[in-house]
């Protein structure tokens, strides 16, 4: 039995992520003609053949989570 527990800090979790995938939203839509460059950097790994694509943005990926890292640490000192 699983028993969870609801509390502000929750809702205030949850309202910071729906705001946060808000501006990603805002930002993809208005700007994606300028964010070709994201998923095509240095080290992302690319294989394309006649009937066959691999793609693994191993530096993306990386980018992604330290700046998801650095996001989530200064909401939690808030």
């Amino acid at each position: 039995m699983i028993i969870t527990v609801v509390t502000s800090e929750t809702g205030k979790y949850i309202i910071i992520a729906g705001a946060l995938i808000v501006l990603v939203g805002v930002v993809i839509y208005f700007f994606h003609d300028r964010l070709h460059w994201f998923g095509r950097l240095p080290g992302d790994i690319r294989v394309e053949r006649e009937n066959f694509r691999f793609y693994f943005p191993i530096t993306t990926m990386i980018i992604l989570s330290v700046l998801l890292t650095l996001v989530i640490r200064i909401i939690k000192r808030l």
